[in-house]
């Protein structure tokens, strides 16, 4: 699996960090990490940390909060997730379908005000 930070990825400017490149095995992992580690034991979670995912250009932590923020960053190079519990426990339910084998499609994994987006996308296409 591996993360990205996409810049201008349109004519409108919209930004996106990308996790791409993986099979059912792997985000099942995600996906029980999330849930470990977030949802079970209320730790942060840094994505590049974790020895499935490669770091392209950027790492990303997700944080449990009061309130959906979404994806910010202040150097483009070190980005933070921050969402509620019931947020990530949907986010959790949104990559069910590429841990049982789905390797078509993608998913945006929140929906907030944030400036920058999250994909998940098996071949990294949106």
């Amino acid at each position: 699996m591996k993360l990205e930070y996409l810049d201008a990825v349109n004519k409108n400017g919209d930004k996106i960090i990308r996790l791409y490149n993986f099979d059912s095995f792997e985000a099942d992992k995600f996906r029980k990490a999330i849930i470990q580690t977030i949802l079970e034991n209320n730790i942060n979670l840094a994505l590049s940390s974790m020895p499935f995912i490669q770091s392209v250009n950027c790492n990303l932590t997700f944080r449990l909060a009061d309130s959906d923020i979404g994806i910010t960053t202040r150097d483009m190079k070190e980005f933070f997730c921050d969402l509620t519990k019931k947020a990530f426990e949907h986010l959790v339910f949104l990559l069910e379908p590429f841990c049982v084998g789905d390797k078509h499609g993608y998913q945006w994994l929140y929906d907030t005000n944030s400036e920058i987006e999250l994909l998940f996308s098996p071949d990294g296409k949106w």
